[in-house]
């Protein structure tokens, strides 16, 4: 039998990124090609790029580079895609460009300079599709683009404007991943609390029954599916209080990553953020009220061209009263197209690595006070990573997503396993993570010691 040729893939970016690579794979092994783990065993490499940042432009234009110079058979897609002519210039012996979510155009220049083999008579997909992450969880992208135009940013440059999935098509695969062992669901969007409006909510057919493509209707609709589901890039609209309730109720994860960015009014005003006329410190505190064990995660940006120490002093007393769970930060980085780049006002590097810095020790104090609260409790757990020889496993709460969040260290962990939800007692804490054993065996250890 021919040999199945063999694509190599590097995959840069966003989980959104992922998720296109993810889809490329899926009909790239439905068409009979193979993938290798290394540069050495691929008949081609595919490149899905980043283009949001200057920086990760020249990650994206390296990662293509190292990949021609391993191999020299290349194929780039993703977000820096639509710099076809300046990748061609860094890189002239390029097989083909294509930009984001541009599934056919990738898939038609793999067939065309790797042909496929013919006739396979084997069923080499899963019904879920393939997947980068761990089979316990994946990313569900419920839409492309953004409506919103926020002066930093190029994401619609990129991607274009807002344009939302059929419910039904959501739930659907939503469905398949949880049929093929996934545990954990994690929403994704460039703005996940604005799904269907490009639709004007139109409904479609789900198992018989019209959904309509909302927000709300979302939460509620994976809230059925009896697995972790968690939400990502949520901007703090009005209509997301709707969802708070089924948090309470323990049918999503009580977790909302939104990008606040900053919290100065007039640093809002000149990034052009959504919803940040709205009194966000009472509503989190509203939100809290009636899911306690929410976890709130953020990103926000220092050093944005007129911020002013008066504006960052208001940044850090915002942070603190706002009790933000899971902080990230970046310094403000020029975008090449985006409208920040004619601002005045421009902070000093020095200035911006000072305040970076300032920020983050208040991001830890205050992560610190909140896992604190967390010791003594008994909570589920999804289990990552085992450590055999060291005898613990590495997992993660409801209050964690991968790669960005905390972990949950589980000492004494004999027979777990990964992708296992395991019920463990909280014994200590740090800045960032829980530390604990098996509840079975914390409860054995208390009966013992109360006789």
């Amino acid at each position: 039998m021919t040999q199945a040729p063999k694509i190599g893939l590097v995959s840069l970016g966003c989980p959104k990124a992922l998720v296109d690579s993810e889809r490329i794979m899926t009909t790239l092994r439905s068409q009979g090609y193979a993938f290798s783990r290394d540069y050495a065993g691929a008949d081609v490499v595919l490149v899905n790029t980043c283009g949001f940042l200057d920086s990760a432009k020249q990650e994206s234009l390296e990662a293509i580079g190292e990949a021609i110079s391993e191999n020299g058979r290349v194929i780039v897609t993703g977000c820096l895609g639509i710099e076809e002519e300046m990748i061609r210039q860094t890189h002239p012996s390029v097989l083909a460009v294509s930009g984001p979510h541009q599934y056919e155009q990738v898939v038609n220049a793999v067939n065309t300079h790797l042909p496929p083999v013919p006739n396979k008579f084997v069923d080499l997909v899963p019904e879920a599709g393939l997947r980068l992450t761990p089979r316990h969880y994946a990313y569900l992208k419920i839409s492309e683009g953004c409506n919103n135009r926020c002066s930093f940013c190029i994401i619609p440059q990129i991607r274009g404007d807002l344009a939302s999935r059929p419910m039904a098509s959501v739930l659907y695969e939503a469905e398949r991943l949880v049929a093929s062992g996934v545990k954990e669901i994690m929403v994704i969007s460039q703005d996940t609390s604005a799904y269907g409006v490009d639709l004007k909510y139109a409904t479609s057919k789900f198992r018989g029954r019209d959904v309509s493509a909302r927000f709300q209707t979302l939460a509620e609709e994976m809230g059925n599916l009896g697995v972790w589901t968690r939400l990502h890039y949520v901007y703090p609209y009005p209509h997301v209080d709707s969802v708070i309730p089924l948090m309470a109720e323990g049918k999503i994860l009580p977790y909302l990553d939104i990008p606040f960015q900053h919290a100065a009014p007039q640093v809002l005003k000149t990034m052009r953020r959504p919803a940040n006329q709205v009194k966000t410190l009472d509503r989190i505190k509203a939100w809290r009220a009636m899911a306690p064990d929410l976890a709130i995660r953020s990103n926000f940006i220092v050093g944005f061209p007129g911020e002013t120490e008066e504006d960052f002093e208001f940044l850090l007393d915002w942070l603190e009263e706002a009790e933000i769970d899971r902080i990230g930060c970046f310094e403000y980085e020029p975008v090449t197209g985006a409208p920040a780049n004619d601002l005045d006002g421009l902070v000093p590097p020095e200035l911006k690595r000072e305040r970076y810095e300032r920020l983050m020790e208040v991001a830890q104090d205050i992560s610190a006070h909140v896992l604190a609260k967390k010791v003594g409790r008994t909570i589920d757990v999804l289990i990552d990573d085992v450590q055999p020889d060291m005898g613990r496993a590495i997992g993660r709460s409801q209050w964690d997503a991968p790669e960005i969040d905390g972990s949950v260290i589980v000492h004494e962990a004999d027979g777990i396993k990964p992708g296992d939800m395991v019920q463990v007692t909280i014994t200590d804490a740090d800045e960032y993570d829980l530390f604990g054993v098996p509840a079975v065996l914390a409860a054995k250890a208390a009966a013992e010691a109360a006789n």
